[in-house]
């Protein structure tokens, strides 16, 4: 089994006083394989009910939400069940299937008895159902959301020492430079990780037979099954349905992708989009595209100040694959030799600008850029630490950062901001800037995970007389 970095937060779930979980993601992350092995180890007891494949069990959630009714009437269909007090995880798979089911965690959580996981790959998708009619149960869940590999995960599945990883890591937090052999040796899995991306199936195949052919062939199945699933929805009865022209907009927005990422300025442009309809009716398709998780998006903004969010300019942004090797599967077949001989430029370095941005996104980030009205200067990425805003520029080899310097340089019209460079190199550092191995991002520390503030003492405070 692949290390994942969800199995020690599955874990902590359980270890602490918790609701039942919703973990959500992109279709073929590995979610369903995770909680069942996470089950198996740590329950007696694991009741897993697939509500897309098993039509019947619905009926289950129909009635009253009553814990010990719905207990019956799971075992009544899946009679080999064994509900265990305090011992027992029940996994709802493919939950957006089932209104109901999703309802019913409230109550799951109320009663106490037995822990839940329910998983989906559609629950952020607009219009996938009818409206819950019983309630989506807002106070009573956990949520997580699974992605792709990062590759942080992959170097911790390649048997590398964790030694060679806390020199890294000490050597970037010190900003001191990271011994050759070992710099090239992590560069080198980076380009490889750039080829086979991190949807579980691809790196598995990868680490079972290092056959870059037979990487694409799952690649290119994962594309055309997360696809085939484009404006699925469930009509009013609970039957499935496709929204023929939601899943064009989708697919031609899909499809617009390596045109969009290979120009100078990555802004998506909706001219690019090859389907009827105005902006307003293709945006329904990349709007799709991040609702089931497979791309994210960054957002231009007026300036650079803090908080980004409310200087950032709705209607311009760029997009990007939350998996890079996704990316690649979809261009050419000459492009995964270019990069293994370290070429990472192609596509205007989009390549290695998408890789900073899944990384970003998957640490929960959200995604700004900067590109001044005259074209010029144009900042690859901002993103928000310690109440400021982090400029960021990404190069696919060791160019000069123009836009950034020009940044530093005039604090009267940007102001006065850390900043980041990102580049085919070895850990270094500039005029206001510092510079990092691309690959330094697998080991990023963009701030506190979380804020523990001092208890206030309130019980002697009195009115002054």
């Amino acid at each position: 089994m692949l290390k994942r970095v969800i199995w020690d937060r599955l874990i902590a779930w359980k270890e602490n006083k918790h609701h039942p979980l919703v973990l959500k993601g992109l279709r073929q992350t590995g979610k369903t394989f995770i909680v069942r092995q996470f089950g198996k180890e740590f329950y007696d007891s694991c009741i897993y009910i697939d509500l897309r494949a098993d039509r019947a069990i619905h009926s289950a959630f129909e009635g009253d939400f009553d814990v010990d009714r719905m207990v019956m009437s799971i075992t009544a269909a899946a009679k080999s069940s064994k509900f265990i007090p305090g011992k027992t995880l029940i996994i709802f798979d493919e939950i957006q299937d089932c209104p109901n089911a999703r309802s019913s965690l409230k109550y799951w959580d109320i009663d106490g008895r037995y822990d839940v996981i329910a998983t989906g790959s559609f629950l952020g998708v607009k219009g996938f159902r009818e409206p819950y009619t019983r309630g989506v149960p807002v106070g009573y869940e956990d949520q997580m959301t699974m992605y792709p590999l990062s590759f942080r995960e992959f170097l911790d599945n390649t048997g590398l020492d964790q030694k060679v990883l806390d020199y890294v890591c000490t050597s970037l937090k010190e900003h001191t430079v990271i011994e050759k052999t070992i710099h090239e040796s992590l560069r080198s899995l980076y380009l490889q990780f750039l080829i086979v991306g991190g949807m579980p199936e691809a790196v598995n195949t990868f680490f079972a037979s290092h056959d870059l052919k037979a990487v694409r062939k799952v690649q290119q199945r994962i594309l055309k099954s997360i696809r085939d699933d484009f404006g699925r929805y469930k009509d009013s009865k609970g039957n499935d349905r496709i929204n023929e022209v939601l899943k064009l907009r989708a697919e031609a927005c899909l499809d617009s992708m390596p045109a969009q990422l290979s120009k100078e300025y990555k802004k998506f442009k909706y001219s690019l989009v090859n389907t009827k309809g105005h902006s307003p009716e293709k945006a329904d398709g990349i709007q799709y595209l991040s609702d089931v998780g497979l791309i994210v998006r960054s957002y231009n903004v007026h300036e650079i100040s803090y908080p980004l969010e409310g200087v950032k300019i709705a209607s311009e942004f760029k997009a990007f694959y939350i998996d890079t090797g996704l990316l690649v599967a979809e261009l050419g077949e000459e492009v995964p030799l270019k990069i293994l001989s370290g070429d990472i430029s192609s596509y205007k370095g989009a390549i290695a600008e998408n890789m900073v941005a899944a990384a970003f996104a998957q640490r929960g980030l959200k995604l700004y850029y900067f590109h001044a009205p005259s074209g010029s200067p144009e900042l690859d990425f901002l993103f928000e630490r310690d109440g400021e805003a982090v400029i960021v520029e990404c190069k696919a080899t060791n160019n000069r950062a123009t836009s950034m310097k020009f940044v530093i340089a005039n604090p009267k019209k940007y102001g006065r901001h850390p900043a980041i460079k990102f580049a085919d190199s070895n850990v270094g550092s500039g005029a206001g800037f510092d510079t990092y191995p691309l690959y330094a991002t697998a080991f990023m520390d963009t701030g506190p995970e979380e804020m523990i503030v001092p208890v206030v003492d309130v019980k002697n405070l009195k009115v002054p007389e």
